[in-house]
C-alpha cells in the first residue's frame, strides 16, 4: 500500500512539473511571437512598381519613395510596356479609395480599374515618362 501511495504522489509531482513547464513555455512564446495579421484586415496598401521607361533605376527610386510614405511595395521591376507616356495605377482588388494616397506620393498617375485577384496586390504602378516632370503642387 505504501508503495502505491509513493507512486501516485510521484506521478502527481511529474504531472505538476510538466504542466508548469508547459504553461511557462506557451506564455513565453506568446510574448515573443508577434500576432500575424489576418489577410484583408490590414489598412496597408500593397503594390508592385513596374518601370515602363528607359530610365534605369526609376522603379527602385519610386519604390523607396512609396515605402517611405508607408506603402508596401512587394515587387519592383521592368514592365513589358515600353516608353509609356503617363504613369498608370492599375487597381487590382478591392475599392480604389487608396489610389489617392499613391497619387499624392507620386504627384501623378492615371487610374485604371483592372482587377486581377491572382496578383494578390491592391495595385500595379506602371511608371511613365510623366513621373520625371516636376508637378506644380510638389
Amino acid at each position: 500500500m505504501e508503495l502505491d501511495r509513493s507512486r501516485i504522489l510521484g506521478g502527481v509531482a511529474v504531472v505538476a512539473v510538466v504542466g508548469t513547464i508547459t504553461l511557462y513555455w506557451t506564455r513565453s512564446r506568446d510574448d515573443v511571437q508577434p500576432s500575424l495579421p489576418i489577410p484583408g484586415e490590414s489598412q496597408r496598401i500593397q503594390v508592385e512598381v513596374l518601370n515602363a521607361t528607359n530610365i534605369d533605376g526609376l522603379a527602385r527610386a519610386t519604390t523607396r519613395r512609396l515605402r517611405h510614405a508607408g506603402i508596401d511595395v512587394v515587387y519592383y521591376g521592368t514592365s513589358t510596356d515600353t516608353a509609356l507616356a503617363s504613369t498608370l495605377i492599375l487597381v487590382r482588388r478591392g475599392d480604389s479609395s487608396f489610389v489617392g494616397r499613391i497619387r499624392e506620393v507620386l504627384g501623378t498617375g492615371r487610374v485604371v480599374l483592372e482587377p486581377d485577384p491572382n496578383l494578390l496586390l491592391d495595385a500595379s504602378v506602371v511608371l511613365g515618362i510623366d513621373l520625371l516632370t516636376p508637378h506644380p503642387d510638389h
